[in-house]
């Protein structure tokens, strides 16, 4: 009876274990524009949701957009997850706009809070500023006309609104929340997590091409933060960070390079080097726009070299600011570095690579003043002559000389030539001191 028990007793655990595994709601908050820490972000976030068996996961979003190849990413992540995705606007006064609606399109189960708005999901150039669509760019019309292409396609696995979907990109249209649920381009308008999970329960969704009907009654809402990681890709992967971090690799190295055995500007520029490289792979960078930049420092240091009267110099300097322009290959605003940035740095760094190689062919064009070389035109003083055998002492040390006249001790001399152990020498008349004024 007493082992009936037990095995009952397990297996009550067991079922017990199982049901509050399968209770559970991971909640992702994405909160600013997305990138390649919010890609990393979801990512994980739907993993952790497998390993916890979670019944949902549920994206609280509020962002202006973001780059489109995370936005790519973070729904490849979404239509991959055995997990039905829940994305929810939230909370009043949060929008989804431009990558932040094809997410919600992505999702199983699209909500949004009153008081929000979603939509404005068509591309815009790197100026900023939407493609006119009166004379619209080869260029823009390939990209306007591949994002409706990619949003129809997700409405239309998702069953909603495809005309309207194509509308938000190719003219910009936007949504209230009520709009947006009466036009079927979400599933519903929520007050709160627990209206959310209440008219969510039962809906049926397609995971992975087979329709379930989701089960959202008495779930434990799981919130995971945002971590150190999280912040750490956040900031190496803003633009402006990412650009400050190749020129200090560059500064680094060059400096490094130019003096071995300083160690700490090669240090610091050879983590700067693979923190930037590190960054520039996780964001749409046009190599075009890199090789610009590196051609135009290059010129910058010809032009101390090889003197052309400035314009190898000028060309380097628009090379930099152009490469610069055109260093991250991204249609959103939010990604570029700021022109007044690239200004200021492209006088930076051509007074920078000025200065440093000035004054380091000053010192190149400097006399001698060690070792053989260094001894010639240096004075001395005879210290010994016996026979033929003349001595003197040349800048501290003793040396044998050579020299057409027959000195005496105590005699100042100066260097013509260096054979080997012996100086040539001559000696210092006194019109020449006088001349000389010493």
């Amino acid at each position: 009876m007493r082992k009936w028990m037990w095995w009952v007793g397990c297996l009550i655990f067991l079922f017990s274990s199982l049901s509050v595994a399968a209770e559970k709601a991971i909640v992702l908050d994405i909160n600013g524009a997305i990138g390649p820490a919010t890609q990393d972000y979801v990512k994980r976030g739907i993993a952790f949701a497998i390993k916890e068996q979670a019944a949902v996961v549920i994206l609280q979003l509020n962002t202006p957009g973001g780059l489109d190849t995370s936005m790519r990413r973070i729904n490849q992540a979404i239509l991959a997850s055995p997990i039905p995705v829940i994305t929810y606007v939230a909370p009043s006064g949060a929008r989804a706009a431009s990558a932040g609606t094809f997410i919600m399109y992505a999702s199983h189960y699209s909500a949004m809070a009153p008081g929000t708005n979603l939509g404005a999901a068509a591309p815009v150039n790197v100026m900023g500023s939407s493609e006119s669509t009166k004379n619209p760019s080869v260029e823009n019309t390939k990209i306007n006309n591949d994002a409706a292409a990619y949003i129809r396609s997700l409405a239309e696995l998702r069953g909603r609104n495809a005309s309207w979907a194509e509308s938000a990109v190719k003219q910009a249209s936007s949504l209230s929340a009520v709009e947006a649920k009466k036009l079927r381009v979400i599933n519903d308008v929520a007050d709160n997590y627990a209206t959310l999970l209440k008219d969510a329960n039962g809906h049926p969704v397609s995971v992975h091409g087979n329709i379930t009907r989701m089960n959202t009654n008495n779930l434990q809402l799981i919130n995971m933060p945002t971590d150190w990681r999280y912040q750490f890709l956040s900031f190496i992967t803003d633009p402006t960070v990412a650009y400050l971090l190749m020129l200090l690799a560059i500064y680094g190295l060059f400096f490094e390079l130019s003096n071995p055995g300083l160690v700490l500007p090669g240090v610091a520029g050879l983590i700067s080097l693979i923190l930037a490289l590190y960054a520039f792979q996780m964001m749409s960078v046009n190599y075009t726009g890199l090789s610009l930049l590196l051609v135009g420092i290059a010129f910058i240091v010809f032009e101390v070299y090889v003197s052309s009267f400035g314009i190898i110099g000028i060309g380097g300097l628009i090379a930099f600011i152009l490469g610069s322009v055109m260093l991250f290959d991204s249609n959103d605003p939010n990604y570029h570095v700021t022109l007044s940035l690239i200004i200021a740095m492209g006088i930076i760094t051509a007074a920078f690579f000025f200065t440093v190689l000035t004054l380091a062919i000053r010192s190149q064009k400097k006399a001698v003043v060690t070792g053989r070389e260094g001894l010639i035109g240096a004075k001395g003083t005879v210290v010994s002559v016996m026979n033929k055998q003349i001595s003197v002492r040349v800048m501290g040390d003793l040396w044998d000389a050579r020299m057409d006249e027959t000195p005496y001790p105590g005699q100042e001399v100066i260097v013509t030539k260096v054979h080997g152990l012996t100086l040539d020498v001559k000696v210092i008349q006194p019109s020449a001191l006088n001349k000389s004024g010493e």
